[in-house]
């Protein structure tokens, strides 16, 4: 029997996009709403109550009308917006940090930010393994294509005159800094530094260290062999063993993936380390961690329709 899903928010962009990771599965029964059902709250509620699993495509503030819409019934939901990546009750959708059997079993999962699965991926094993201090402060350089920042932003991007460069996050209050912190087990909250540039999609997240500075003998060496270590069984995390890469590129016409690769990158005298997360921002970034989850909750292979 098909699983049933119904996809909250399936004009959006992470939700377009799973769509298109889901043709030709017969696994699941999609249940579609149409132009004049989807924004009817009554038709929303039949449609969450009819379904196995939900997934919520769709601004904070939609997404917690979503939850409270499916009070009482069995549904699980995977929540592609930032609501309840830190809530009571809701299971972070990182396989590889949370853990699988975490996911396979939750009733409630929130997927992860772009940026932080970037960050995430980088620096919570290496906290972990005490390699890196838990009360250091963190900083994070990143970039993205203007895809992530929805309808809006890409028409902006996408006009004559766009911006060749757009930083942001001045207020130091950027939503994705509390999940940052909170599953690398920091104690500071993190300097984060969001900029977006004129490709549709990818992401460089940076995480510059001053490994003199820190406690212990770390080198890059280390660290690379460290995170090398931990993804060694993902079939969607790889780290990159050069460490002499002279140059990491964002493609404006890049192909979508769902895969994100990791480099460590160290100064001959040991003291400083780069730490870059690439990744597609619509792919592990969103809608491919979306896909990666769902699979695992059904009991089916992880990377089923992803983009490797």
């Amino acid at each position: 029997m098909a699983i049933r899903l119904f996809i909250d928010g399936a004009a959006g962009t992470t939700g377009l996009e799973i769509r298109e990771r889901l043709q030709g599965r017969d696994e699941f029964e999609i249940i579609v709403l149409d132009d004049a059902q989807r924004k009817n709250e009554s038709a929303r509620c039949d449609a969450l109550y009819a379904s196995d699993i939900a997934i919520l495509c769709l601004p904070d503030d939609a997404a917690k009308d979503a939850v409270k819409l499916a009070e009482g019934s069995s549904t699980r939901i995977i929540d592609a917006s930032s609501a309840h990546r830190v809530a009571e009750g809701w299971t972070y959708g990182f396989p590889e940090l949370i853990g699988r059997e975490n996911i396979a079993n939750a009733q409630f999962v929130s997927n992860p930010g772009c940026y932080p699965t970037g960050f995430l991926a980088l620096v919570a094993p290496l906290v972990r393994a005490g390699l890196l201090p838990a009360d250091w402060p963190f900083t994070v350089n990143a970039v993205s294509g203007y895809s992530g920042g929805g309808n809006a932003l890409i028409a902006r991007f996408e006009a004559e005159g766009a911006p060749a460069f757009r930083a942001y996050g001045y207020d130091m209050a950027h939503k994705h800094r509390p999940e940052m912190k909170a599953y690398a087990g920091l104690k500071h909250g993190v300097i984060f530094a969001p900029a977006v540039v004129p490709a549709y999609r990818g992401m460089v997240v940076e995480v510059p260290l001053h490994l003199g500075a820190m406690p212990g003998e770390i080198t890059a060496d280390r660290l690379r062999g460290a995170l090398t270590e931990f993804y060694a069984e993902s079939p969607i995390i790889a780290v990159n063993p050069d460490a002499n890469t002279g140059e990491i590129l964002l493609e404006s016409n890049a192909s979508p993936t769902d895969s994100m690769a990791l480099h460590v990158f160290g100064n001959e005298g040991g003291w400083h380390a780069r730490l870059v997360a690439v990744l597609d921002n619509l792919g592990k970034g969103a809608s491919g961690a979306a896909i990666q989850n769902l699979n695992i909750m059904c009991g089916l292979p992880e990377t089923t329709g992803l983009r490797l």
